[in-house]
C-alpha cells in the first residue's frame, strides 16, 4: 500500500512537471505571435499622415458619391449596349421532339361518318436555328444615338460628383488647418499666460505687485486654457468630418501634413479664367449632353411613323423522327408602318418637346449662377487677401503691445490692466489672421470649383 502510495505521488509529480514543461512551449510559442500581433496593432496605430492632394486623392476614389456616380456611368454603358443590341441580327437554336394525339371531331364540331374520332397519336422531330435583323428601322438607330449622348450626360454627371466631393474636401481639410492654427495660437497664449501670472506672482511675493494683479493674471491664464481646450475640441471635431468623407475607419489617427500651406496667399490669375468657366464646368456639358439625347429621342418618336423592314428566317431538321427529316427553311422579309397610334406619336413629341423647354430653363440658370460664383468668389479672393495683410500687421502690432505692456508691469510703471487688455488683443489678433487665412483659402477653393478647376488643382 506504502509503495502504491509512493508511485502515486511519483506518477503526479511527473505528470505535473511535464504539464509545466508542456505550457512553458505553448507560452513560448505564443510569445511571438502575441509580439507580431501587438507591433501590428501599434502599426495600425500610427496616423495617417495627409497632404491636402492626398486627401482629394483618396476621397476620389473611397468616396460613396463618388462610387455611385461611377457606378452610374457604367450602367449607361450598359443601357448603350442594350439600345445597339436592337440593331444587330439575333439568333436562336431550337431542338423538340413531340407527341400529338387529338380529337378530330373537337376541330370539326361533330362526328364525320368513315372518319375516326382520334387523329393520331404520332411524332415529329424539329432542330435548327432561326435569325433576325432589322434592315431598316430609324427609330432604333436614333434611340441609340440618344443613349450615346445620355451616357456623355452621365460622364458629365459624374464629373459634377467629383467637383463637389473636392470642395467639400477641401472645405474640410482648410477647416481642420484652421483649428490646428487655433491650437497652436492657443498655446502659445497660454504659454504667455503663465509666464505673466508667474511674474504677477513673484512682484507680489517680493511686496512690489498687488494681489489684484494676480488674481486678474490668473484669470487670464484660465481664459486662454478655455479657449485651447475649445480649440482642441473643434480640431477633433474638424478630422471625424475629414475620416468620414474619405470613408475611412473613424478609429484612423490622422495627421494634416500641409499646416505651412495655411498660411502662403499664391496669386491667382482670375481674368484668365473667367472665360474657361462656361467651357470647364460639368453641369453644363450634362445639360447639354441631355438636350442631345432628347432630340434624338424626339426624333425617334417621329421616326416611328415611318416603316420599318424586317428581316427574319429559320432552317432546321423537320420530320416525323431523326432519321427520315429532311433540311426545311423558310425566310421572309417584312415592311411594316403604323397607320393608328391613337395619338401616341404625337403625345410622346409634345412631352420631349416640354422636357427640352425645361432643359433650356435650366441651361439659363444654370450659367447665370456660374457667372455669380464667379464673380462673388473672385471678389471674395480679392478682399480675402487684404484681410491677411491687414491682420498680418495686427498680430505684429498686438504682440509689440504685449511685450511693452510686460515690460512697464515688470518694471512697476503700471499694474497689469494693460498687460491683460493687450493679451485680450493679441487674441483677437490670432483670431483675425486664422480666420482671414481661412477666408483666403476657401475663397481660392470656391473660385476653382466656379471654374471647374478644382479637381486639377488639388488632386494633380
Amino acid at each position: 500500500m506504502a509503495w502504491r502510495k509512493l508511485g502515486m505521488r511519483y506518477t503526479f509529480k511527473r505528470c505535473t512537471k511535464i504539464g509545466l514543461q508542456a505550457t512553458s512551449l505553448i507560452l513560448l510559442n505564443l510569445i511571438p505571435g502575441m509580439l507580431v500581433l501587438e507591433s501590428a496593432h501599434a502599426s495600425d496605430a500610427s496616423p495617417l499622415k495627409l497632404t491636402l492632394r492626398d486627401a482629394v486623392q483618396m476621397a476620389l476614389k473611397q468616396n460613396p458619391q463618388v462610387q455611385i456616380s461611377n457606378l452610374e456611368f457604367a450602367q449607361s454603358e450598359q443601357d448603350k449596349k442594350i439600345a445597339r443590341s436592337s440593331l444587330l441580327p439575333t439568333l436562336g437554336a431550337t431542338v423538340a421532339e413531340t407527341a400529338v394525339r387529338s380529337n378530330f371531331e373537337a376541330f370539326t364540331g361533330k362526328p364525320i361518318p368513315g372518319i375516326p374520332k382520334q387523329i393520331g397519336p404520332f411524332q415529329t422531330f424539329q432542330g435548327g436555328g432561326a435569325f433576325s435583323m432589322p434592315l431598316f428601322d430609324l427609330t432604333l438607330w436614333r434611340q441609340l444615338q440618344a443613349s450615346n449622348y445620355a451616357m456623355s450626360a452621365t460622364a458629365a454627371q459624374s464629373q459634377t460628383t467629383r467637383e463637389q466631393t473636392t470642395l467639400l474636401v477641401v472645405s474640410q481639410y482648410l477647416g481642420c488647418q484652421r483649428a490646428a492654427a487655433d491650437i497652436k495660437a492657443a498655446q502659445s497664449r497660454v504659454e504667455l499666460a503663465e509666464t505673466l501670472y508667474t511674474l504677477a506672482a513673484s512682484l507680489q511675493e517680493n511686496g512690489v505687485g498687488t494681489g489684484i494683479d494676480t488674481l486678474r493674471a490668473n484669470v487670464q491664464l484660465q481664459n486662454e486654457k478655455q479657449r485651447l481646450m475649445v480649440a482642441e475640441t473643434e480640431s477633433k471635431t474638424g478630422i471625424y468630418g475629414l475620416a468620414h468623407l474619405l470613408n475611412i475607419d473613424p478609429e484612423q489617427k490622422i495627421e494634416l501634413v500641409d499646416t505651412i500651406s495655411f498660411f502662403e496667399t499664391p496669386v491667382t490669375d482670375v481674368d484668365r479664367l473667367l472665360d474657361q468657366a462656361y467651357k470647364a464646368r460639368p453641369e453644363l456639358r450634362a445639360i447639354e449632353a441631355r438636350q442631345q439625347a432628347l432630340r434624338k429621342q424626339r426624333q425617334a418618336a417621329s421616326a416611328a411613323r415611318l416603316p420599318s423592314i424586317l428581316a427574319q428566317g429559320m432552317w432546321s431538321y423537320y420530320g416525323l423522327s431523326i432519321p427520315n427529316s429532311i433540311p426545311t427553311y423558310q425566310y421572309q422579309v417584312s415592311v411594316s408602318a403604323p397607320l393608328f397610334t391613337g395619338g401616341r406619336i404625337s403625345a410622346e413629341v409634345a412631352k420631349i418637346d416640354l422636357e427640352l423647354k425645361k432643359l433650356d430653363q435650366e441651361m439659363q440658370e444654370l450659367r447665370n449662377v456660374i457667372a455669380l460664383q464667379a464673380k462673388v468668389s473672385a471678389a471674395q479672393l480679392e478682399a480675402a487677401r487684404n484681410e491677411v495683410e491687414v491682420a498680418n500687421l495686427g498680430l505684429k502690432l498686438a504682440n509689440e503691445t504685449v511685450s511693452q505692456a510686460r515690460d512697464r508691469f515688470e518694471a512697476g510703471v503700471a499694474n497689469n490692466v494693460e498687460v491683460v487688455t493687450a493679451q485680450d488683443d493679441l487674441a483677437r489678433a490670432n483670431d483675425n489672421q486664422i480666420n482671414a487665412l481661412y477666408k483666403y483659402n476657401q475663397a481660392r477653393a470656391d473660385m476653382a470649383r466656379a471654374f471647374g478647376q478644382i479637381e486639377m488643382l488639388y488632386s494633380k
